[in-house]
């Protein structure tokens, strides 16, 4: 090691450093590979890279049992470092770990998802065979989102409103395509 302070090491480190390197996690373990850590949401954006930095490096402690809010005194925090609930920091428009009134809060609410979840299973259900294949095969993919809109029709599918679009699309193209056969053709 270097004999002056703030010196920089005298050997740079081949690899990273890793938690738990040698233990193996079982994989119905929260944090395993059947049980993933939860999104963190709710928070802004500096204490998400502080949420993101203990999962990194193996300090990160989930909780076992809900921890009570801050402001209601409920049981309803579900979230490690997290000291309010949902609804409060929602109501207050406040990041949920250090309780700073922000304006742009990480992740989505589970009843949002929800919603979104219902629309595009709503929006499948009507739209047209081979649309209905692409999309779900592009959504297996996990390239829904990565797809471009000009290129693919489903990039084009990839958001909820226009799947609803599409769908009503469809079924009109339906009635009119009677009436494009009809038309007679010039020799």
């Amino acid at each position: 090691m270097s004999s002056k302070k703030g010196a920089p090491p005298k050997h740079q480190n081949k690899f990273a450093w890793k938690p738990k390197g040698g233990v193996t996690i079982n994989p119905t373990e929260v944090g395993g590979r059947f049980r993933p850590l939860s999104e963190v949401t709710g928070v802004c954006s500096r204490c998400k890279e502080q949420i993101e930095w203990k999962r990194k490096y193996g300090k990160y402690k989930p909780l076992s049992e809900p921890a009570k809010c801050q402001r209601c005194s409920k049981r309803n925090v579900r979230q490690a470092y997290h000291n309010l609930c949902t609804g409060c920091a929602k109501e207050h428009h406040v990041c949920a770990k250090c309780s700073c009134s922000t304006r742009h809060i990480i992740g989505r609410d589970i009843s949002e998802v929800e919603a979104e979840q219902k629309a595009l299973e709503e929006a499948i259900k009507n739209a047209r065979e081979r649309d209905r294949r692409t999309l779900l095969r592009t959504m297996n993919k996990g390239k829904s989102e990565k797809a471009s809109k000009d290129d693919s029709k489903a990039g084009e599918l990839s958001t909820a409103s226009s799947l609803e679009e599409n769908a009503e699309g469809t079924k009109d193209d339906e009635g009119d395509s009677s009436e494009e056969g009809d038309s007679p053709v010039a020799s």
